[in-house]
């Protein structure tokens, strides 16, 4: 698995960008466990559950097995199907994993960790990454734990497309020019929303942030913790701040990196990240204007994206070849390709040469990006992220569109935040429009009132998590702390700065929390 992918993460509304083991042995744990709070009652959380139907679930032990990864354990969870209707008997199967704590020092309980997308695996994130490669005074303190969200890869996954149907629904023409390329962008939202629905019914109702916290609190009590501690990047604040609301005598010590702010609605969300893709594509033509045969040219920033949008206009009208003749270089894949690099700067030397080829006639390797960001195999088959990405941003909010009417009312707004991106930003953002299954969550201020100190990091030039909203969820937490890291690129931990890296490890080691405000 690609580790730069996994430490980029997902964006939050990902959607709107880009239609946006065998042998194993189980055995019990003969590790002591900790006195962990296995009553299911929250005061915020208790409202549509009950208690003595939920307490089977927090009672349960889990069974860890060898899963094929040296150092690595898994184990399967139950949860239920439906909180509101917990004794009902249908369940789902939340996949977890683990690495023990190495030592030496104390064991200081679980550290659960999450990746973001929504749709992200969480097991593949620890396995690849998290597990062997937080900082080591981390992992030997703390088992490394994260599972597999509900509806993501290991756990009840969505399905909507397969892989020659995805293939194609990833080619649509996000910048229609009439009627006709208008009313086919429509047809496909609608047929990834059918398709959805097909494979998926008894799962789609029941995939949303809440839910997933709701599990996360489950797997706090079986892991035998008292208080949960976290760290969530991307979207993974969203679940972590909902749990810590949900929650908050459970909080332990949450950094929360690459903040959402859960009280902007859909429509506004995607504007914002609009504007994020900018601002990281100006930090990218600034620095290519820089470099010796930038494919785009000196000059301003300005005069660069124009440049890009008329390569973008010239690959619509006629895409270029890509050694795949169903899969030519054309607008969409070209952009989704200049996204994906967006989110890391150390990728940018790779789009550097990846638009030089595809202006020379070779789009081979702008699709390769393109194939990176929707994680596509080279067999051509998919992992479920698009597809649960979906499910959950569209039960979490009302659509951000009502129609193709309201997304061309939108448009003037969506090019001011980016004359690069923002017209296909605008109209990706309806694919929620069509969804089957309707939104059980809305846009609020998330406050987790009475939790323990809340660690919030923003990074000043992120795009996918624009740093206003690092400050919005900040000040929303009771005890919520900003820690700001000055820099480009997706979240803040583990990228290379000393400073972040050392008030993170500092919090979840001794509890110490930075000066609120701090900057690296």
């Amino acid at each position: 698995m690609d580790t730069r992918r996994l430490l980029r993460t997902t964006g939050t509304v990902i959607a709107a960008a880009g239609l946006l083991l065998a042998g194993c042995t189980s055995g019990e744990s003969a590790e002591p466990r900790a006195a962990a709070s296995s009553d299911p009652a929250e005061p915020r959380a208790a409202a549509s559950s009950d208690p003595a139907a939920l307490r089977p679930y927090y009672e349960q032990k889990l069974s860890w097995r060898d899963c094929g990864v040296p150092g690595f354990q898994c184990s399967t969870m139950k949860a239920p199907l439906d909180y509101a209707n917990a004794g009902s008997g249908q369940d789902v199967d939340i996949a977890v994993a683990r690495r023990q704590a190495t030592g030496p020092g104390k064991r200081l309980g679980s550290l659960v960790v999450n990746p973001g997308g929504p749709g992200g695996s969480g097991i593949g994130y620890l396995q690849a990454y998290a597990g062997i490669g937080y900082p080591a005074p981390v992992r030997a303190r703390y088992d490394m734990v994260s599972f597999d969200p509900r509806g993501v890869d290991r756990s009840s996954p969505v399905e909507c497309l397969t892989g020659p149907a995805m293939d194609k629904y990833t080619q649509v023409d996000q910048t229609p020019d009439d009627a006709a390329e208008r009313a086919q962008l429509v047809a496909a939202f609608k047929e990834f929303a059918a398709g959805c629905q097909a494979r998926s019914q008894r799962i789609l109702p029941h995939v949303s942030t809440v839910d997933a916290a709701r599990d996360m609190d489950l797997l706090r009590a079986v892991l035998g913790d008292e208080k949960l501690t976290y760290v969530g990047a991307s979207y993974g604040t969203f679940l972590g701040a909902t749990y810590a609301d949900l929650f908050p005598s459970r909080v332990g010590r949450l950094v929360l990196d690459g903040a959402m702010d859960p009280a902007r609605p859909a429509v506004d969300l995607n504007r914002d990240q609009t504007a994020g893709f900018e601002t990281a594509f100006t930090a990218f033509a600034k620095d290519c204007a820089k470099q010796p045969g930038c494919p785009l040219g000196k000059g301003s920033p300005d005069q660069v994206a124009a440049r890009l949008k008329e390569f973008l206009r010239k690959v619509d009208a006629q895409p270029v070849p890509t050694g795949e003749a169903d899969r030519p270089l054309g607008e969409a894949l070209a952009t989704t390709g200049v996204i994906e690099a967006m989110y890391d700067e150390g990728a940018w030397p790779q789009l550097r040469e990846a638009l030089t080829a595809a202006m020379d006639g070779d789009g081979s390797s702008l699709l390769a990006l393109a194939d990176s960001y929707y994680q596509r195999e080279p067999d051509g088959k998919y992992p479920n992220l698009m597809f649960a990405n979906a499910a959950v941003n569209c039960l979490d909010q009302p659509p951000a569109f009502t129609g193709p009417d309201a997304v061309e009312s939108a448009l003037p707004s969506f090019e001011k935040a980016s004359p690069v991106f923002g017209e296909g930003f605008a109209w990706a953002s309806l694919n929620c429009t069509y969804w089957p299954a309707k939104a059980t969550g809305t846009a609020k201020p998330l406050t987790a009132k009475g939790a323990a100190p809340i660690l919030v990091v923003g990074t000043t030039r992120d795009p996918a998590t624009p740093y206003k909203w690092a400050q919005a969820l900040a000040e929303q937490l009771e005890s919520g702390t900003l820690l700001t890291y000055d820099g480009d690129g997706h979240t803040a931990y583990g990228r290379g700065s000393d400073c972040i890296d050392t008030s993170i490890n500092q919090y979840l080691l001794e509890g110490k929390v930075p000066a609120d405000g701090k900057k690296c």
